[in-house]
């Protein structure tokens, strides 16, 4: 028997209501890491850092290279914001031990 008398009052089987909540996924928020030019910075450097972090081709890296020598800032690649952060410092950290002053940043997409 479910139901039992105590009192007054009924204990019985009660009733539950079960909610499911669904949760909705959003695409992380997209990052473009720049290159800036500067005067000292050897375009062979610029050329070795794309190659090395962003894994261009040599031609590829020698097109951004020369963009970012016409036009004064070149996009690198574009990413989530842990992998962008990751690779503005690697290459600043590069650029410092290699004794360079290239400057590297990223931009919300």
């Amino acid at each position: 028997m479910a139901d039992k008398q105590q009192g007054n009052s009924t204990i019985g089987v009660g009733t539950a209501v079960v909610t499911q909540t669904k949760t909705k996924t959003q695409k992380p928020s997209m990052y473009r890491v720049l290159i800036l030019n500067d005067d000292y910075t050897p375009m062979e450097f610029v050329t070795y850092i794309l190659e090395r972090f962003f894994n261009k081709s040599r031609e590829a890296a020698l097109k951004i290279m020369l963009h970012v020598h016409q036009n004064g800032v070149g996009v690198c690649g574009v990413f989530t914001f842990e992998v962008a952060e990751t690779k503005v410092a690697q290459v600043i950290e590069t650029a410092r031990r290699h004794q360079h002053p290239l400057q590297c940043t990223m931009e919300k997409d």
